[in-house]
């Protein structure tokens, strides 16, 4: 299942390239913009802290809103650009929460680490392995967030409540997609951020929800099944059908083939 993840990835990001260059450039000009504007204010001063924290918020409601448009590019959906304010207008409150709960983090650690440390002893390293893990927690089920709210499309709550669930059923695939989205982000610097860029780790985000949700579709009708052994070759024989087999020459000449 998690050849085939990054097989689709793969071929998703290919097949929309340009779309995903576009999205990418938008991240990039949020980044560079928000750290330009910020460093023209004094460093930890109010103008400098204002500035991070609108960036936060407009990043994450770009980045709920670019989730939801490559989401639906993975479920085979016909989308266009013209209609990316319809995705603003779906994602932008749970993004504006995601954004509030990752800025107290944020600020949390760089307050809690510091004052762990100088605290030293048992209390000390006690105090900062919690603030670690809990952090690590939260960095591994928030991946799972902006494609539970555009695929599955519940309440706030439940959308939190579900990215916990699928974290802590899904441990070692949600450690692979973490250590994946980070080789992806490490790949992009290399290009700037265009690619494959931020896009596609939300790209494979989406991608993952959907693969993993055929396991509970079949857990579903199947409740006496071994929840160790998912069958996934035949669950995902749909799938592989859709993207085919390619050749280098078909991805580059498709017109050739």
């Amino acid at each position: 299942m998690i050849l085939f993840l990054i097989k689709k990835v793969f071929f998703d990001v290919w097949d929309n390239l340009i779309t995903i260059v576009l999205f990418n450039i938008g991240f990039a000009a949020i980044i560079a913009g928000g750290s330009y504007i910020a460093f023209l204010f004094e460093p930890a001063g109010i103008g400098y802290f204002i500035t991070v924290i609108i960036s936060v918020f407009i990043f994450n409601i770009y980045a709920g809103s670019v989730s939801g448009y490559v989401g639906d590019l993975v479920q085979y959906k016909s989308t266009e650009l013209k209609s990316f304010p319809g995705y603003i207008k779906k994602i932008w409150k749970s993004a504006a929460v995601i954004s509030v709960i990752s800025i107290f983090q944020i600020a949390a650690i760089f307050i809690g680490f510091p004052f762990y440390f100088s605290i030293g002893g048992l209390p000390g390293l006690v105090g900062l392995v919690t603030l670690f893990w809990i952090s690590v927690l939260w960095w591994m089920s928030v991946q799972y967030f902006f494609p539970v709210a555009c695929q599955l499309e519940n309440s706030l709550k439940k959308q939190l409540k579900k990215s916990f669930i699928l974290l802590l059923d899904n441990t070692f695939f949600s450690i692979f997609l973490g250590i994946y989205s980070i080789i992806i982000l490490g790949m992009s610097f290399f290009t700037a951020l265009l690619i494959p860029g931020i896009t596609a780790i939300l790209l494979a985000q989406q991608a993952a929800l959907k693969l993993r949700l055929y396991k509970y579709d079949y857990l579903e009708e199947k409740s006496d099944a071994d929840r160790r052994k998912i069958p996934w070759n035949a669950l995902l024989i749909e799938e592989k059908e859709k993207i085919g087999t390619r050749t280098l020459k078909g991805m580059i000449f498709p017109w050739k083939e």
